[in-house]
C-alpha cells in the first residue's frame, strides 16, 4: 500500500493542526518513507508530531520547485532529521521573485547550495526521470504541448529578472493499481503539460491527480477545458488543494490521508 499524508496546506479542517500557504506531503511506499515538499515554515513538522508521524524515519526529501511555500520549511526539517540527500529539478538555485506594484518580492527557497554543502546534504537533480523504487518516480523536463497553459509574467528569476519558465519543477508519480497517480505541487508549467509528459514517459494510465494545479486565477473556460481533458484521458480522482482554486479544490486539506 502507498499512503500520502498532507502535513500542511492552505486550509485545515482539524482544530489541532495548523495551516499556512504552502504544501508538504509525507509519503509512505512499501520500500520508502520520504517528504515531498516542505511548506514555508516548521508548521508541517509540528503537524507531523501531532499526527504521530516519525520524521526520523524518512529516507530523503524531494522539493518540487524553489518557491518559498514549498522549500522554505526544509532548514527546519534538518533540525529533526537531516536527510543524506534531497531531490530537486534542474536549475533549482535561481533566485525567484514576483513582480508587484512596488518592485520585486523575493519568493525563493530561503537557503542556498552553499547551505546544503555546509549541512553536508547531497543534491540529486532530476533532469528527466528518476525511479525511486518499484512504485515511485520523480519526473521533470515537461514538454510544453498546451499553449493556453501560460505562466503569469509576474514570475521572474535571477539577477536579471528574466521570465521564470519553471524548468526546476518536478512532480511525484506513485503506483495506483494498474496505473499511476500524479502528485503535483503547483503545476506552474501547466497540469496538462505535466500529465501528458508523465503519460509519454511511463506509458501507464493516469488514475488520479493530487495536489495543486494552479488554477486559482484561471477563467472558467480554462478550468473547464483542463478538467474535461484530464477526464477524457481517464483521470477518475481529483484530490486538489493549495493553489488549485476554491472553485475546484476538493475536501483535501491539512491532515488528510490518501491510500493508493
Amino acid at each position: 500500500m502507498i499512503r500520502l499524508t498532507v502535513l500542511v496546506e492552505d486550509k485545515n479542517t482539524r482544530p489541532n493542526l495548523e495551516c499556512e500557504h504552502g504544501l508538504s506531503f509525507y509519503v509512505e511506499t512499501p520500500a520508502l518513507n520520504f517528504i515531498f515538499d516542505c511548506g514555508q515554515t516548521d508548521i508541517a513538522w509540528k503537524n507531523a508530531a501531532k499526527l504521530n508521524i516519525d520524521l526520523t524515519k524518512i529516507n530523503f526529501a524531494a522539493i518540487s520547485h524553489a518557491h518559498y511555500d514549498h522549500a522554505g520549511g526544509f532548514p527546519a526539517l534538518i533540525k529533526i532529521k537531516k536527510p543524506a540527500y534531497i531531490y530537486t529539478g534542474k536549475n533549482f538555485w535561481y533566485e525567484k521573485f514576483s513582480r508587484s506594484a512596488t518592485g520585486y518580492d523575493y519568493k525563493g527557497a530561503g537557503f542556498t547550495f552553499q547551505d546544503l554543502a555546509k549541512w553536508r546534504i547531497e543534491q540529486r537533480v532530476c533532469n528527466d526521470l528518476i525511479q525511486l523504487d518499484d512504485s515511485a518516480w520523480l519526473i521533470g523536463n515537461f514538454q510544453r504541448r498546451f499553449n493556453f497553459e501560460t505562466i503569469p509574467d509576474k514570475f521572474v528569476r535571477g539577477a536579471d529578472k528574466i521570465p521564470d519558465n519553471f524548468e526546476d519543477e518536478i512532480c511525484l508519480v506513485l503506483r495506483e493499481g494498474d496505473g499511476v497517480a500524479v502528485v503535483v505541487a503547483c503545476s506552474h508549467v501547466g497540469i496538462l503539460n505535466i500529465v501528458s509528459t508523465v503519460q509519454k514517459k511511463l506509458d501507464l494510465p493516469i488514475k488520479s491527480v493530487i495536489g495543486g494545479v494552479h488554477l486559482n486565477n484561471a477563467d472558467s473556460a480554462r478550468i473547464d477545458k483542463t478538467l474535461t481533458t484530464l477526464e477524457n484521458w481517464g483521470v477518475k480522482r481529483f484530490a486538489l488543494c493549495h493553489c488549485s482554486g476554491d472553485d475546484i479544490r476538493t475536501n483535501f486539506s491539512t491532515g488528510s490521508v490518501l491510500e493508493l
